[in-house]
């Protein structure tokens, strides 16, 4: 304790760690924000200029976590891609909607605050911000002791996008006959974690270090720490006049709570899980684990991160496009049809 009495470092919260790392992180934040950021860093608000040139704007709101995950990062001890990951899930959820983001507010807790952790956390999401284009507005950086484990956190984080009206996404004739296609994904993203450790680790016996032979030479860390994929900077030029009459985001919940969402009622989608590969992770995690294609299909993307919904006549039109742009693997898994609003599942 202090020779002048309690303070709140002697509590647990150091507030000169939490400005060291801020600062040290000033220039990562700054060099994503352009033009239409009204004043500076540290203000109790950030401030966001509406865009010029559009007719009918729609501002699009999002809020997520990364999940367990982050217990993953801890146990490799690596922080700099966790930032990135919630960035980039939160642009998806956004760009389902037709959306461009504009900017992101993010919020780190902690127990007790490791400056190091702080400045790669945010240099993750820095990064992100500056890969799909939106600015990194503000955030908050909570320290409170004994709230969490040692060395563990929290991130989430708040996205905010813009559409024009007519623009917006599902649009209101998806109907029977659409056609699925399917954009790969890079790995679990950031859902179905608590699982995959129970499978690899409880389960297993594995360790963040081991490098099994169905992974190729990647470690288990490698494997679930690759980051969440972006589709955004794929799409967005893609969207105008395309074919493309809805997307989803296949996160947490998988094909069956995802698809639905973008669904009118009277019509579900048939989906082949037999017309993709999925990524060696996931084999690993059912064969270790022993975890039923039911399962496996709710809790994980199982290799496709997102599902665009397409006119059927634009169909070879879609995939060209999507070549074009340099996406690899994309392909056609299923279609909508008449029936209970849901999914059907082919395994």
């Amino acid at each position: 304790m202090s020779e002048n009495g309690l303070t709140y470092k002697d509590a647990g919260v150091d507030i000169d760690v939490a400005m060291r790392g801020l600062s040290r992180a000033k220039a990562l934040i700054e060099a994503t924000q352009g033009p239409e950021c009204v004043g500076g860093i540290g203000g109790f608000g950030g401030l966001f200029a509406i865009p010029e040139g559009l007719d009918q704007p729609l501002l699009v709101a999002s809020t997520d976590g990364v999940g367990t995950k982050l217990h993953v990062a801890v146990m490799a001890g690596r922080h700099d891609t966790v930032g990135s990951d919630l960035v980039n899930h939160c642009v998806n959820d956004i760009l389902v909607q037709g959306a461009r983001p504009l900017f992101v507010l993010d919020y780190y807790s902690c127990g007790v605050l490791d400056e190091n952790v702080l400045v790669d956390v945010i240099k993750g999401f820095a990064d992100a911000c500056t890969a799909n284009g939106c600015a990194l507005l503000g955030g908050e950086t909570a320290e409170m002791p004994g709230t969490y484990k040692p060395g563990d956190f929290d991130l989430a984080a708040t996205i905010v996008g813009i559409v024009e009206r007519p623009q917006l996404l599902p649009r209101s004739d998806v109907g029977p006959g659409d056609v699925l296609i399917g954009l790969r994904s890079s790995g679990l993203h950031t859902n179905g974690f608590s699982l995959a450790r129970k499978a690899l680790f409880e389960r297993g016996g594995f360790s963040v270090d081991d490098c099994p032979e169905i992974l190729g030479g990647a470690s288990i860390a490698d494997a679930l720490l690759a980051v969440h994929r972006t589709y955004a900077p794929l799409l967005l030029p893609l969207l105008p006049g395309s074919g493309i009459k809805a997307m989803a985001h296949v996160t947490g919940g998988g094909y069956p709570d995802n698809l639905p969402r973008v669904l009118p009622e009277g019509v579900r989608a048939d989906v082949d899980t037999t017309a993709w590969s999925p990524l060696p992770i996931f084999d690993l995690i059912r064969t270790t684990g022993d975890v039923p294609p039911t399962e496996l299909y709710r809790a994980f993307n199982m290799g496709i991160g997102m599902v665009l919904v397409v006119d059927p006549e634009r169909v070879d039109e879609t995939l060209a496009s999507l070549a074009a742009a340099g996406e690899q693997g994309a392909c056609v898994i299923g279609s909508l049809s008449a029936g209970d609003k849901g999914v059907s599942l082919k395994y």
